[in-house]
């Protein structure tokens, strides 16, 4: 049987965790407050500790420096109702186990104290970091972002490569940055460069830099980015279109840490970390030929995938407010009023271009509104999917349905019965397509459906489908 101190001015918080502590079958102790929580480890040892963020007196991050220091390598998992990138990132680096937002899910609760009972592993140190500028904000509270905060303040310490994976328009450059500036090489460059904008006869040049005479027009030598990222970041966007000869020299480029110019014969030192994005599926460019898999192992030690924004709508509302701010300052234009119908028209919608076209539809209401409050007329339409050419049927099919629901949900006639309407417009063609394929033997159909034979006819009649 372990210790468990849980620790949260918010008395329901920590009923609920003693109980769950208890029904784990550990003892639980209970604190309002941090300095109640060091009187309380003083008389007895936890194997745990639970922690709240916002605290009277002593916050919940000052009291997890004092904890490690009292105690050493006590696991401590953060509770904190503000889920931000700078929070997750002070969690992690001031040597948090684990963290949750409230409201959280006592099974993931559960997991987590599990862990931090079972581990014997040394929570890191707290190195320094910077703070982000607005610029640079991640605007989100959403749980599928918490996830992506905490990706990025677990890889930003290290050296590794790390690659971000998401639609067009979900942020990477942005997620780029914080790994940046929260890293080590923060006070060095960040470089980033659009892969895909370069042709494919000056990419080498670009990256590389070329020396003198090394083609015509090339009257001096010229460095390239990866050398003017020494000591930095450099971020390489839209990877998968990097051309095969080019990969070659990037990889000879992370593994010995020297790139050789177009037209050189002497390789130069540098010191850069790399981090890479794509909305391609490098595992198909892979099988495809066209992507080198020594390459791809070098660049996918690390793996960030960005939710779209239709996964995240809870975030719409803030990022609303974010992008008003930011357009709206420093001009004479003031800061309107959103109406409640058009942040409801807002959250519906499917957002095919993410967050990108979230900002471009307030800039356009912004303009449109002229200072007024911003009605769902001042929107602009939304933008159709934008196939890519690597969208299986299966995330076809999930993009649909989605888009159907919303466009169910934003009718209030027809936002009920949502399941049973799915399921009418969706079995017909399922039925009639498996019964075609077994040659209309029911077993057969009924035995690939996972359903009784009873069951298939019933529903055969029900749809008219004999």
């Amino acid at each position: 049987m372990a210790h468990l101190l849980v620790i949260d001015d918010e008395q329901s918080i920590c009923a609920g965790l003693a109980r769950l502590g208890r029904a784990m079958g550990h003892a639980v102790a209970t604190a309002a407050s941090a300095e109640e929580g060091f009187e309380l480890v003083r008389q007895q040892r936890p194997d745990a500790i639970v922690l709240d963020v916002r605290l009277p007196g002593i916050d919940g991050l000052a009291a997890l420096e004092r904890f490690h220091a009292e105690l050493g390598p006590v696991p401590v998992i953060i509770i904190t109702a503000y889920g931000d990138l700078a929070t997750a990132v002070d969690a992690v680096r001031g040597g948090a186990f684990e963290y949750l937002v409230k409201p959280f899910d006592l099974t993931a609760a559960e997991r987590i104290i599990h862990r931090a009972i079972s581990t014997a592993e040394r929570p890191a140190g707290p190195p320094t970091e910077s703070a982000p500028t607005s610029s640079e904000e991640i605007v989100a509270t959403s749980p599928a972002m918490q996830e992506v905060f905490k990706r990025i303040a677990l890889v930003a310490p290290s050296d590794a490569c790390a690659h971000l994976h998401g639609e067009s328009g979900t942020g990477k450059e942005l997620v780029a940055r914080a790994i940046h500036r929260y890293s080590r090489r923060a006070a060095g460059p960040f470089v980033a460069v659009n892969l895909a904008a370069l042709a494919p006869s000056v990419a080498e040049s670009e990256l590389f830099g070329h020396a003198r005479g090394a083609f015509t027009g090339a009257d001096g030598p010229r460095q390239g980015l990866l050398q003017r990222a020494d000591g930095g970041t450099v971020f390489l966007d839209e990877v998968a279109d990097i051309p095969m000869g080019v990969q070659v020299k990037l990889l000879r480029a992370l593994e010995h840490g020297e790139v050789l110019p177009v037209g050189g014969d002497r390789p130069m030192k540098t010191d850069f970390r790399v981090l890479s994005a794509t909305h391609q599926d490098l595992r198909q460019r892979v099988a495809a030929g066209t992507f080198r898999h020594d390459l791809y192992f070098r660049l996918i030690t690390f793996e960030i995938n960005l939710p779209p924004l239709r996964d995240r709508q809870g975030d719409i509302r803030a990022l609303v407010d974010h992008f008003l701010g930011s357009l709206t300052a420093g001009t004479e234009i003031p800061n309107p009023k959103v109406l409640e119908e058009t942040l409801t028209e807002l959250e519906s919608r499917p957002w095919h271009g993410n967050v990108r076209e979230l900002r471009n539809a307030i800039e356009h209401a912004v303009i449109l509104s002229h200072g007024r409050a911003i009605a769902p007329e001042h929107l602009p339409p939304p933008m159709p999917p934008v196939s890519g050419g690597t969208e299986t049927v299966e995330e076809q099919i999930v993009r649909l349905i989605r888009q159907w629901t919303h466009a169910r949900l934003s009718d209030p006639e027809q936002a009920d019965q949502l399941h049973e309407q799915l399921l009418r417009l969706a079995e017909p063609p399922l039925l009639d397509a498996v019964m075609q394929h077994s040659q209309n033997q029911y077993v057969t159909a009924a035995r690939r459906l996972g359903m009784h034979r009873t069951t298939l006819r019933k529903k055969l009649d029900e749809y008219r489908l004999r």
